[in-house]
């Protein structure tokens, strides 16, 4: 079975345009991981509070942290890592069919059909859309030093691991393992779908049908959180 899509040509400019500039991205930071040491340099914040297990340069002890501070930012090669296997591991691509499996049973889009063929279209679709979603949101972690991963909340208490499964779609953390405005997931996740409405859905779809999906996606992620927040043990 060969699945293939074509492209508005109107679209293909701009289309091989961001995909390239995605390939180049990942080449360069493929590059940058496997050259990065797997010993991180010592870091001390303003306030002398220890970065990567060192102790400060006086004689001061270092101040006690709290559960939600005991972040660690993952290496260059874990991150890559983990960026691989978002994109090719058991759990990325199970997932990609299983959804591509409910879109054909619900038949949607429906020109794409119900049978084996539209079944494919929607799997090629899919992992189309993930390696840009991933590809993006791995670039700009990266670039901007951020940590998009999902971590299950240090405190145990319902409020707060409610509050960390519903916050983690739209939020990143720093260096420092604070929580900050992420971006490079929701850049991923709307560009991805907005992406994939324009270059190879059926033409009745468009950017503002990629929104939407971009939300509901979002608000997937939300509730899978709180799954693996209150259901999942590891």
């Amino acid at each position: 079975m060969i699945c293939y899509f074509e492209f508005p040509s109107a679209n293909q400019g701009w289309i091989m345009k961001f995909l390239l500039f995605l390939a180049a991205v990942l080449c360069s930071l493929s590059v940058h991981a496997v050259s990065q040491t797997a010993t991180p340099t010592p870091e001390i914040s303003l306030d002398n509070e220890i970065i990567g297990g060192q102790p400060p340069p006086n004689d001061q002890p270092a101040p006690p942290k709290s559960q939600d501070d005991k972040y660690v930012r993952p290496s260059a090669k874990a991150r890559f890592k983990r960026y691989a296997g978002n994109l090719g591991g058991p759990y990325a691509l199970g997932a990609q069919f299983a959804k591509a499996g409910l879109a054909t049973w619900s038949n949607s889009p429906e020109e794409w059909g119900d049978k084996w063929e539209g079944f494919g279209r929607r799997v090629a679709s899919n992992l189309g859309k993930n390696v840009i979603e991933e590809t993006a949101k791995y670039g700009l972690d990266e670039a901007f030093k951020l940590d998009s991963h999902f971590y299950r909340s240090k405190k145990r208490d319902t409020g707060s691991k409610l509050r960390n499964a519903l916050l983690s779609p739209v939020t990143a953390r720093n260096r420092n393992g604070k929580r900050v405005f992420g971006l490079p997931r929701i850049a991923g996740i709307y560009g991805s779908h907005i992406i994939a409405t324009e270059a190879w859905f059926p033409a009745r779809y468009n950017y503002k049908d990629g929104l939407k999906s971009g939300t509901v996606s979002l608000g997937l992620n939300a509730a899978f959180n709180v799954f693996k927040e209150f259901i999942l043990k590891k």
